[in-house]
Parts: C-alpha cells; sequence; structure tokens
C-alpha cells in the first residue's frame, strides 16, 4: 500500500520520446537543442493533461545533459540527469502562479534569476498557471523575460493563453499542445497495461480513451480507478459499469428497430436505459454520436474519423451498410433539435420518445411519399 504510486506519476515521460501524441512539439523542440537555437521564453498552451509541464521538465533535463545522445535525449548517467531523476536538481525551479501570483512573488523569482547554475549550462524556471498572474505581477516580469541572463529559460504554462497579456505572448516562443487522439491514449493504456501485468480488452480502452476526452492524465487516472474496481482482468463491461457508460450495443439496437420503422420497440429500449440509471440528455448525446459515427462510414475517405477498434469498428461498418446516407442525416438533424430543447423542456422523457418515435417513422415516411 505504501509503495503504491498512481500511473500518471508512476508513468509520466521522461524522455521526449516517451511523449505521447506531440510529435510536432518534440520535434521542434529537439532540433532547437540539436541547432543550439534556444529562446529565453516558451510559452506551453493547451488543455489539462496533455503534457505541456512533462515537456517542460524533459526540455529543462535535456538542455543540461552533459552527454547527450545523437538522437537528442538526455543520457540519464550524467550528475545533471541523475539529480533530475531524483528530484533534486538545482537547475529546475517550479512555480505555480495560482498561489504566487503577487509582484513580491515575482521580484523573489527575478534575484533568484541572477545566481548561475552549479551544475550544467541553465536555470530553467517553470511557471505553471502563468495565466493566474495579476497584472501588476505581469508588468514587473516583462524586462526579466525580455532580456534574462544568458544562463536563464523561462517556460511559461497555461490553460488560458487568452488571458495572458500580449506584451507577455510577444516575448515568447508560442506552443499550442493538441488533445490526444483516442488511438494514441488507448495505446498508451494498453502498453501501461501489459508492464503492469493487467488484462483488458481493447474496447474498454477506447471508453477509457474517450472519457478522458484528449487528457492522457485524466485517462491514466480512469485505469487507476477501474483496476481498483476490477482487478487485474477487466472487460468491457467493468469499465461501462463503473464509469455509468452507456453500451454501444443500445444505440446498435435502436438503429436496427430504426430501420424496421419498431416505434413500440424503440420506446421500450428507451424505457431500458432509464431503469437503469442512465440520464436522458446523455442519451440523447450518446445517439447522435452513434449517428454521426455510421455517417462517416459510409464513405472509405471518411471511414478514418471513427475513432473505435476491433469489432465495435467491424459492427459499425456492417451497420452503416444497411442505412442510407439520407436517413442518417435526417436522423441527424431530429436528434440534434432534441438535444437543443431537452434543458427547456418541461416533459423530458416524453420529449426524448417524440424524437425516437421521429426518427422511426422516417423510412415509413419516405416509402409512402415514393408510393405517392
Amino acid at each position: 500500500m505504501d509503495n503504491f504510486i498512481v500511473s500518471a506519476r508512476k508513468y509520466r515521460p521522461d524522455t521526449f520520446q516517451t511523449v505521447v501524441g506531440q510529435a510536432s512539439i518534440t520535434s521542434t523542440l529537439k532540433n532547437a537543442i540539436k541547432n543550439g537555437q534556444l529562446a529565453q521564453a516558451y510559452l506551453f498552451c493547451g488543455p489539462r493533461g496533455v503534457g505541456k509541464t512533462t515537456c517542460a521538465r524533459i526540455f529543462a533535463k535535456t538542455i543540461n545533459c552533459q552527454n547527450l545522445a545523437e538522437n537528442t535525449e538526455p543520457c540519464n548517467e550524467c550528475e545533471s540527469c541523475i539529480s533530475f531523476n531524483e528530484n533534486r536538481s538545482y537547475n529546475i525551479h517550479e512555480l505555480d502562479a495560482a498561489s504566487n501570483n503577487s509582484v513580491d512573488d515575482i521580484r523573489l523569482l527575478i534575484d533568484q534569476v541572477r545566481i548561475p547554475p552549479q551544475v550544467g549550462k541553465f536555470s530553467v524556471y517553470i511557471i505553471d498557471e502563468v495565466h493566474m498572474l495579476s497584472q501588476a505581477a505581469f508588468n514587473a516580469f516583462l524586462k526579466t523575460l525580455e532580456e534574462p541572463p544568458r544562463h536563464a529559460v523561462f517556460i511559461l504554462a497555461t490553460t488560458e493563453k487568452h488571458k495572458i497579456i500580449p506584451t507577455i505572448l510577444s516575448r515568447c516562443q508560442i506552443f499550442d499542445f493538441n488533445r490526444i487522439k483516442i488511438s494514441d491514449i488507448a495505446g498508451h493504456l494498453g502498453n501501461v497495461a501489459s508492464q503492469e501485468g493487467i488484462t483488458i480488452e481493447d474496447e474498454g480502452l477506447n471508453v477509457i480513451a474517450q472519457k478522458a476526452d484528449g487528457a492522457m492524465r485524466d485517462a491514466l487516472s480512469i485505469f487507476d480507478q477501474i483496476v481498483s474496481f476490477s482487478g487485474n482482468n477487466i472487460s468491457y463491461k467493468d469499465v461501462i459499469d463503473n464509469l455509468n457508460v452507456l453500451d454501444y450495443d443500445y444505440y446498435f439496437r435502436l438503429v436496427d428497430l430504426f430501420i424496421k420503422c419498431d416505434v413500440p420497440g424503440a420506446l421500450v429500449v428507451y424505457n431500458e436505459i432509464l431503469d437503469n440509471g442512465f440520464d436522458g440528455h446523455n442519451f440523447v448525446s450518446g445517439l447522435s454520436g452513434h449517428m454521426r459515427d455510421l455517417l462517416v462510414c459510409k464513405d472509405a475517405i471518411t471511414a478514418q474519423l471513427l475513432e473505435v477498434g476491433g469489432d465495435i469498428r467491424l459492427r459499425y461498418k456492417q451497420q452503416a451498410a444497411a442505412c442510407d446516407s439520407q436517413f442518417l442525416i435526417d436522423s441527424l438533424s431530429i436528434i440534434s433539435e432534441c438535444d437543443t430543447g431537452y434543458k427547456v423542456s418541461l416533459n423530458k422523457r416524453l420529449h426524448v420518445e417524440l424524437c425516437l418515435i421521429k426518427v422511426a417513422q422516417l423510412i415509413l415516411k419516405k416509402k409512402m411519399m415514393s408510393q405517392s
């Protein structure tokens, strides 16, 4: 129990090569190091959990490495790398701007910047959540950020770039981190599971990746939660039960009923979903996503936009082949209207049921119009 380390910390990348889903950024940083073209200030911005602070730490570790590898990765053997790995490096200074956002905090930082590093070439100052600095603190920081000592490098990290004043932005090289793709998250989780001796179904990995919404840290936290719930053998059902996610099967069943114009059957399935404790609005949102996925499966060019794998992907393709494109487009329109009006509806159950009835009658209406 005492030795347990959460996966987000245990499997935190320590080289550029192990960073997931940010290849363009890591390549640019490595080239800058290789060519000796280091800026005095960088701004890493993007959503939570995508690797901003991690990349900042790796960058700081790499530029101070005394035996840099040919692929511009740290050696992990020199004194600088070892001290970094053991969290005792004096070359890397981290400041949380959320709790150190005053002018006095920045003045202390400016005084500290003047001191050269004892080991390595650079002192790196990582300021997290930099958008939380006060206006006065930003102004006090400007001159030092533009013309720091030769040994100082600043890396600012933020989730809200729009809150940073333009004069700060103009002094930084800006790197925009992307949300990590579902396939990349699922692949990384699969590697983590393999190293931990955990068996998990691919469909379960996809659900975790979708739930994480592009954040690797969130995905690893969810993974730990499910391991606590299920143990070392995790099924797809374990994942959806723990995360309270609707099973794909409900949506596949509903679309099969829509194709048959089976209104009673669709209403019975929706009743089953409500009886299992699922929220009606989440169901509508999920049904919309399912219809969208079927639509992209209709064309080989857009099929790559489908972010599921394994047997589920094959099932999508099979059901898409049985659906008419116009039916899917009309369904999406009806479901989107239902989604928009859900919150203001006084009878939410009836609101969703009317949506299902309309979708289930689409094919029947088309047949009647063609006959007339």
